[in-house]
């Protein structure tokens, strides 16, 4: 799938107008459903193919937050033949009380999948306790940045940042 034939199919699929409340808190006419898009097959196997060609050579694992990170995650580990961890955005109080799903080791080299950025502060949460398991991330990429500061803040937090789409790539003004 071509870049604009993705960012068609994504716009087609998940571009909803009306009065929302983004995660961030910040207010909205629109809202992209990262469920609507995600799953469609197409534009999920094609996600899971534009990030593993992101994916660098010292990448070990892929690494996506819960929910909207999973199947983007489990994507682009098919698409490049790479192990996938979820991050929880809460530690488990049952059974193994674990914050990943999936195996993370110290000295493992991450490439984070990012649904939707705004602020990019779920993201950030995500790559810090990565980090924090002794893991390196080598580089955020988001399915779309909605320019509203993401990219500012994960950079500032000394991350690299990049995403498949923007607002702009979308027609959204």
């Amino acid at each position: 799938m071509t870049q604009e034939e993705l960012a068609r199919r994504v716009k087609e699929t998940a571009y909803l107008e009306g009065d929302f409340t983004l995660r961030s808190g910040r207010k909205s006419k629109y809202y992209l459903d990262k469920y609507l898009f995600e799953t469609e097959p197409d534009v999920l196997a094609a996600l899971g193919e534009k990030f593993a060609a992101r994916c660098g050579s010292r990448v070990t694992r892929i690494a996506g937050a819960e929910l909207g990170g999973v199947a983007l995650a489990a994507a682009t580990s098919m698409a490049t033949g790479k192990p996938f961890v979820i991050v929880r955005n809460t530690r488990k109080d049952h059974g193994t009380s674990k914050k990943f799903e999936g195996k993370i080791e110290p000295g493992d080299v991450v490439l984070l999948v990012e649904d939707i950025a705004t602020t990019g502060g779920q993201v950030l949460e995500a790559a810090k306790e990565l980090a924090a398991a002794g893991a390196t991330v080598e580089r955020i990429v988001a399915v779309i940045d909605r320019q509203e500061g993401a990219r500012e803040n994960v950079e500032k937090a000394g991350f690299a940042f990049e995403s498949l789409l923007t607002k702009a790539d979308l027609g959204i003004g």
